[in-house]
């Protein structure tokens, strides 16, 4: 059976310019005094498609294009997070993002006859095909340190991520999920009852 994938365009000269923008503001940001709250504050709401009320993203935060990325309120994304948003990250409100976690959109086809391209255009770096698939951190989840979460995901209302984890495939409302790859292994009601 063939596979059928929705290919991206990743090599335009708009795509290289919104990137050179997203770099021009990730920069500044990092140069801004960490007091200085306003400004702070306006670069990632130029950064952004939407930010919420009461957003804290700590350094060294990456993000490929920033428009993609649509955050709520009362939301903190701590240091060295990296989201590769070649497609949407919504990311819910009352949301806790540890250190060092990665959320992917892009992805390529694993058989070289769809990644690789055939006709490389004249003057494009790109000689691979890229896919994406939108990622959704609802509300009031955790994401512990070190987690990776992959294109087409969705994390449950409330969840936990264990510190570590892979997540491969969405996640439901209220549980604890860990692992790689990584699946729910208690749900709240199950913990509330103290079965944990």
């Amino acid at each position: 059976m063939v596979q059928k994938y929705n290919f991206i365009e990743t090599d335009t000269k708009e795509l290289f310019m919104i990137h050179a923008k997203a770099r021009a503001l990730l920069k500044e940001y990092f140069i801004c005094d960490y007091r200085n709250i306003e400004k702070r504050n306006y670069i990632l709401k130029q950064l952004f498609g939407s930010m919420g009320k009461n957003v804290s993203v700590d350094l060294n935060f990456f993000c490929d294009f920033g428009k993609n990325i649509f955050i709520g309120d009362d939301v903190v994304i701590n240091a060295n997070c990296t989201f590769i948003d070649n497609e949407k990250i919504v990311i819910g409100n009352k949301v806790l993002i540890a250190p060092n976690v990665q959320i992917y959109t892009a992805y390529h086809p694993v058989l070289p006859e769809y990644r690789l391209l055939k006709d490389k255009k004249e003057g494009s770096g790109s000689f691979f095909n890229t896919c994406a698939k939108p990622v959704t951190v609802k509300d009031g989840a955790w994401i512990g340190g070190g987690v990776i979460i992959l294109p087409g995901v969705t994390i449950g209302k409330n969840s936990v991520i264990g510190a570590g984890s892979v997540v491969v495939k969405s996640i439901p409302d209220n549980c604890l999920a860990v692992g790689n790859p990584c699946k729910a292994i208690k749900f709240y009601d199950e913990i509330r009852n103290g079965e944990i």
